[in-house]
């Protein structure tokens, strides 16, 4: 988002991204704490199915970039890292995340390095 930028916001409930051929695209933030990330990384997984399916058959689906915020006490809790950063690899400039943690005292492996803030 820039400055001024017109954002949507929806906490809780039942939700889901669907986009349907022909929909304008849309950029998505997802933002998650610990567990919360369950449901927001299966749309991750449904996102890059759609590129995937888009770069291979050129489909008609009109896909944004998905930016990830991930908390967690420690790197340790950030449940489906590899899977997340295997995302990132495959779709760059389309997937990307940012994991923050609150509590780790241990060092923070290279490869996560470049993609975590916090302590």
């Amino acid at each position: 988002c820039t400055l001024d930028s017109e954002v949507a916001l929806r906490v809780g409930g039942d939700f889901f991204f669907d986009p349907q051929p022909g929909d304008s695209p849309v950029n998505l933030v997802l933002i998650a704490g610990g567990v919360g990330i369950n449901p927001l990384f299966s749309i991750l997984l449904h996102i890059a199915d759609l590129h995937g399916y888009q770069e291979g058959k050129g489909n008609r689906h009109k896909l944004g970039t998905a930016n990830l915020y991930y908390s967690a006490k420690t790197t340790s809790e950030l449940l489906f890292k590899k899977n997340i950063l295997g995302l990132m690899k495959a779709f760059p400039g389309k997937i990307t995340c940012c994991f923050h943690v609150t509590q780790q005292r241990s060092q923070i492996c290279k490869e996560l390095q470049p993609h975590v803030t916090g302590k």
